[in-house]
């Protein structure tokens, strides 16, 4: 691996902002320092007052592989997620095939040592007859295990109250819960069709997947997790209701902890109206009022991590009336410079959102030597510029594989003019460099 010297930067970690030269050698960062002279790296960036960040840790992607090449890849997602200063992810099981078993499981790993330009870690999953695999992991294999508490594809729905007491009594490793209560969404459906018929409009949404079913969901999770001492982490929350079942106290002191998503705190139920099918994911985008509950969530330790939960469809597949359009949006590639606009509007600081996309992410993974600019720690980086008139966000180039991005047309401030991923240069100057290789997570459990 090449030595980068990165000169003149605005360094941004563990609550500080601060000037300093960072050096990379070997893959790690050397050295952090007023200014570090005598080096003769193979490359020098002079970042001019730009803000330095430890890249983004998504822990919540679905990339689509194997199973869905016309939706997206870890070759081409990754690449569009180190364009958006994402440097390392953590893919959800349900791919087809799903993530169900160890031989799936070492598939995807395979893949991603061949094609990932970002680092990766994988997810395994849970259904109604896989708890005995589940309960033998090697918790350092796997990123966590997902649970489908509400609607999913294939078999990978768990709603047996024996096997879910099971689960969050044997699960060897942090628990990952998507929350919705099937029944109250079923039923909120067939009220709906019974006024609009096959009609029904992408508004209703929300409306279907209701702040009820969510809440009923995630507190049967919370209740559980209690129960059994579970280390339990719930998934993209959306609404104000929910964020009461966590605590505002530091990680380290949980065992249980939440994440948010920046489509969630992005969007709001008004937004359907312009961009319909297009927001369309489950559980939905809400109301202005959970929307603010949660940005305001994100000052204090109740809510723990920012993901993405990257879910691509292809745009003809957005097209289709709402029942039939699938749910989920493309997100990672415009990930850091969406979220930014929160900073550029003095809603939460700058200091806030590196913790909760890379120190937090780290730490509740257990991800070593990562997540922080500390000199032995592997250079995973992110140089983010100033865009002072707003950078329009164009239809193209689009990275992701579905080729099209619910955030077209709008203007970022700030946008990522370099990541790098291990040490390398993985995105510079708006282009990929493909001889960038990520390599797997470690999980020190």
């Amino acid at each position: 691996m090449s030595s980068v010297l990165i000169r003149n930067a605005r360094l941004v970690n563990e609550g500080r902002e601060f000037d300093a030269d960072l050096l990379v050698d070997h893959g790690r960062i050397v050295k952090i320092a007023s200014s570090i002279e005598g080096e003769n790296a193979t490359l020098e960036i002079d970042a001019n007052g730009q803000w330095l960040l430890p890249g983004m840790i998504d822990d919540q992607v679905h990339f689509r592989d194997p199973g869905a090449p016309n939706k997206g890849s870890i070759h081409t997602e990754s690449r569009a997620a180190v364009a958006g200063g994402i440097t390392s992810f953590m893919d959800m099981p349900n791919t087809r095939p799903a993530t169900l078993t160890l031989d799936a499981l070492a598939e995807k790993k395979r893949r991603a040592a061949i094609h990932s330009v970002a680092n990766y870690g994988f997810h395994f999953g849970v259904s109604n007859d896989n708890l005995d695999t589940v309960a033998a992991l090697n918790p350092c294999e796997v990123a966590g295990v997902k649970v489908f508490m509400g609607a999913s594809t294939g078999n990978m729905l768990v709603d047996d109250p024996k096997i879910l007491e099971r689960l969050f009594a044997e699960v060897p490793t942090i628990l990952l819960a998507h929350c919705e209560h099937t029944p109250s969404i079923q039923t909120n459906e067939n009220n709906l069709a019974e006024l609009f018929g096959e009609n029904i409009p992408v508004a209703a949404h929300p409306l279907i997947r209701d702040a009820e079913a969510c809440f009923r969901s995630s507190s049967m999770a919370v209740d559980l997790a209690k129960r059994h001492g579970t280390r339990l982490h719930v998934l993209h929350l959306t609404t104000a209701r929910e964020l009461a079942l966590f605590e505002d106290k530091p990680l380290k002191e949980k065992h249980i902890s939440a994440e948010v998503c920046l489509h969630h705190l992005l969007f709001d139920d008004r937004d359907y109206l312009r961009l319909g099918n297009l927001i369309k994911c489950n559980p939905a985008i809400k109301t202005q009022a959970d929307r603010d509950a949660l940005r305001q969530a994100l000052l204090s330790s109740r809510l723990d991590i920012i993901g993405s939960d990257h879910a691509p469809h292809t745009w003809a597949e957005k097209q289709l009336p709402y029942r039939q359009a699938p749910s989920g949006l493309p997100l990672v590639q415009h990930a850091l410079p969406a979220l930014l606009e929160l900073v550029a509007d003095q809603l939460i600081p700058l200091t806030t959102l590196v913790a909760k996309t890379s120190h937090r992410v780290a730490d509740l993974f257990a991800i070593p030597d990562r997540g922080y600019l500390r000199e032995g720690y592997w250079a995973d980086l992110v140089l983010i510029k100033p865009e002072p008139a707003g950078k329009a966000v164009s239809r193209q180039p689009i990275l992701a594989q579905c080729g099209w991005t619910p955030f077209a047309g709008q203007h970022f401030r700030h946008s990522v003019s370099t990541t790098l991923v291990s040490g390398q240069i993985a995105w510079h100057a708006e282009r990929l460099n493909e001889d960038c290789q990520g390599l797997p997570l470690r999980f020190m459990r």
